[in-house]
């Protein structure tokens, strides 16, 4: 997979070239490119912002430079793949999104800034906005270096297929407690059946804990994901006893 950054700081990326990323990039797994906005600017100043039609506060981002950067990224590569607008005004990413984006043989990542980017790009170019949550950042750099490692771990050989697995909203829950060595640690027990040895009892408990941190974190997870009639009423009696409303 090659994915694409087009940004106007491309300083910041420097964090994709260690832990898992950088490791998937120099096995050759990967392909992250950083584009740097500004060198399609066609002005002596390397502009690629201007004042908001209508008025208003701030600057909003240009149109041909992000037209000429795209052009010249798919001139260069004949692989094809989804452009992506990181912008408050998307949808909220997910682990479910981080899979789709994965099956792709190339993504395109374009870092919004100031008041944000001319409608003619999301228009022509954008297949999609997304978003990290329902707040605002300066850029959307930081967006991008999330989404862009949360799609690497999912491509094949990254991680063991096991560890992707068993995750939280791998299966429409949160991921169970984990525990390590050493078994005591100022007056604080590992749970004993993990010491237990007997994998089917670990099973069990780990996935009754997923459900109730779910319950707890993220009640409205639970109506989608799969649930056995005891798992339902493992979660209503704890919701009665905590006094949530669950509707299953």
């Amino acid at each position: 997979m090659r994915i694409d950054i087009i940004t106007i700081f491309p300083e910041m990326f420097t964090a994709l070239k260690s832990s898992i990323v950088g490791r998937a990039v120099e096995a050759g797994q990967v392909e992250i490119e950083i584009a740097d906005l500004r060198s399609f600017a066609n002005n002596k100043h390397r502009h690629v912002d201007d004042y908001p039609y209508g008025g208003g506060p701030g600057m909003v981002m240009q149109p041909e430079p992000f037209f000429l950067t795209l052009e010249h990224l798919q001139a260069s590569d004949a692989r094809r793949g989804p452009v992506v607008l990181l912008s408050p005004r998307g949808r909220r990413f997910s682990q479910a999104k981080a899979y789709e984006l994965a099956k792709n043989e190339r993504l395109f990542l374009l870092c919004g800034h100031y008041e944000g980017v001319d409608q003619r790009v999301q228009d022509v170019l954008v297949d999609e906005e997304i978003s990290l949550g329902d707040f605002v950042l300066t850029g959307g750099e930081i967006p991008a270096m999330a989404v862009a490692d949360a799609v690497v771990r999912l491509l094949p050989g990254v991680l063991s297929a096991e560890s992707t697995l068993q995750e939280s909203f791998s299966e429409g829950l949160l991921e169970y407690p984990q525990y390590t060595r050493p078994a005591e640690y100022r007056g604080m027990s590992v749970p004993e059946v993990l010491l237990s040895g007997n994998h089917e009892r670990i099973r069990r408990w780990r996935r009754e804990q997923s459900l109730l941190k779910t319950l707890r974190s993220r009640p409205e997870l639970l109506p989608a994901a799969k649930l056995s009639a005891e798992e339902k009423r493992i979660l209503l009696d704890e919701a009665i006893r905590l006094g949530i409303e669950l509707l299953l």
